[in-house]
């Protein structure tokens, strides 16, 4: 009985918490207003341990970002000769709890543009997020080994930049994070990178070895093995088909144009006399 006054009270004050940021964010219009949900909000809440005024700051800085990077206006052709590999897809299943899973395989690593390798990734996050269930903020990581080698690696500054992004931009997005198989040399790469992962994210990351017992039960614990590709020891064949994952993509860039109310055609907003609508709300709070 305790307990459930103590939760009821913690809800009340996380909602009250979700208030206050919102009236400290001022008032909020186009894309702004759009991606300020309340299931937003909390998120940067949770991200700074529910202190307001770094959650404001952390907010700002992604509305300002999004205002300048514009992620929902990436589309697919634009990034897919990064995907022909398919060096991160979003795969055809979901983990226990129904959420989006992508699939990242670095060793099929195909270009050295760091901002090809980002504006790719950022664009998958943008479509992992618009088809995660209703009620789902989160999704999993599956990072397969097999085939990584130092000369497929991508630079020690992409992936800082890589991190800085999903950190600041993309809180708490991450359920879980799955490192299948690292090889002994990616030690030397991991204690260097790790040093750039927050606390909060660093708990999310999963080391897991075909031949380790625990690694296997972890594993049944996150997916069926009846959906889990056999690279990461499940039952399922899953092989990347470039020309149907872009029609997928081509697909879903509609969506996202309809969800941000953009001309399907250009990526500006069908309300703003071909303006982005990011250049007509020129304060991003």
């Amino acid at each position: 009985m305790f307990r459930r006054k103590s939760q009821e009270i913690d809800t009340v004050e996380r909602d009250a918490k979700v208030k206050q940021l919102r009236d400290a964010l001022g008032p909020l219009s186009g894309r702004s207003l759009k991606f300020c949900s309340d299931a937003c909000l909390r998120r940067y809440l949770e991200a700074r341990s529910w202190n307001l005024d770094k959650a404001k700051k952390m907010l700002e800085a992604t509305l300002k970002w999004r205002s300048e990077y514009k992620p929902e206006e990436i589309r697919w052709h634009e990034v897919a000769h990064e995907g022909e590999t398919g060096k991160v897809s979003k795969a055809n299943f979901h983990d226990r709890k129904g959420r989006t899973v992508l699939i990242m395989r670095p060793g099929k690593q195909n270009t050295t543009s760091s901002e090809g390798n980002i504006r790719h990734l950022v664009y998958l996050m943008e479509n992992a997020i618009l088809n995660l269930p209703e009620g789902q903020e989160q999704m999993s990581w599956l990072i397969d080994f097999n085939g990584w080698t130092i000369n497929t690696n991508i630079s020690i500054k992409t992936t800082r930049d890589i991190i800085y992004i999903l950190q600041n931009h993309y809180p708490e997005r991450l359920a879980v994070i799955v490192l299948y198989n690292p090889p002994r040399f990616f030690e030397a790469f991991w204690k260097v990178v790790k040093y750039f992962v927050d606390e909060k994210t660093f708990q999310k990351i999963n080391f897991t070895y075909p031949n380790n017992k625990e690694s296997l039960e972890k594993m049944k614990s996150f997916f069926d093995t009846d959906n889990l590709p056999s690279e990461f020891g499940g039952k399922a064949t899953l092989e990347y088909d470039h020309q149907e994952f872009s029609r997928l993509m081509a697909g879903d860039d509609v969506k996202t144009a309809k969800y941000w109310e953009l001309d399907q055609t250009n990526g500006y907003d069908n309300k703003t006399n071909g303006h982005s609508k990011s250049e007509v709300d020129t304060e991003p709070c």
